[in-house]
């Protein structure tokens, strides 16, 4: 029979400098935040000079975002984005630009919320000079072809101006509908000779 009052002493001195250096060690580590990484707002990721396209179900151009400078966030996958062009092509109708100072898009692009001086253009045709609206805030969402605000917007189209508080903009249907406090100023086109 072994005698074990010899070997507890060796093992409860080595479970006790076990436990000991665990403890030091714990002690001495400096605590990570509670949020896992990333989750402080920190961007975890950069481009410059970027460019995102997306087609639809034939092949065809939808939309093309692009800007010169992104940064990715981690805790809810969504991108800020400095200066951002947003192009939106539609079949047999001129494209519509978007430019902003700043955007926000969500983690799928599913949305793009543009501020500081919001400009959407509709470019020109033979028949119709370019629309141009202006705005301070437009939240996008390119797949469906929608977007709207709840800020002043100010559109002309020529020597035609029109302008009001809030906005639905269908560009699948090329409808601006504004919500309150419309007021502007038609002028017909000159016939031509």
């Amino acid at each position: 029979m072994k005698n074990w009052s010899g070997q507890i002493f060796p093992i409860t001195l080595l479970a006790l400098i076990a436990g000991l250096s665990f403890w030091l060690q714990a002690s001495l580590t400096p605590t990570e935040s509670a949020s896992p990484r990333g989750d402080d707002g920190t961007p975890d990721a950069y481009a410059e000079n970027f460019q995102i396209r997306r087609h639809d179900d034939d092949g065809q151009l939808k939309y093309r975002l692009s800007a010169p400078h992104m940064k990715h966030f981690p805790h809810d996958d969504s991108s800020e984005i400095r200066n951002p062009e947003l192009i939106a092509y539609r079949k047999n109708a001129p494209p519509v630009t978007v430019t902003a100072g700043q955007a926000r898009v969500t983690a799928q692009g599913e949305n793009i919320v543009l501020t500081e001086t919001v400009r959407i253009v509709r470019a020109e045709t033979p028949e119709k000079p370019a629309l141009i609206a202006e705005t301070s805030l437009l939240n996008v969402m390119p797949d469906t072809g929608q977007a709207h605000t709840d800020q002043p917007v100010h559109i002309t189209q020529g020597a035609s101006w029109i302008s009001g508080i809030g906005a639905h903009i269908d560009n699948n249907a090329s409808t601006f509908e504004l919500k309150s406090q419309v007021r502007g100023q038609y002028l017909a086109p000159r016939a031509q000779p």
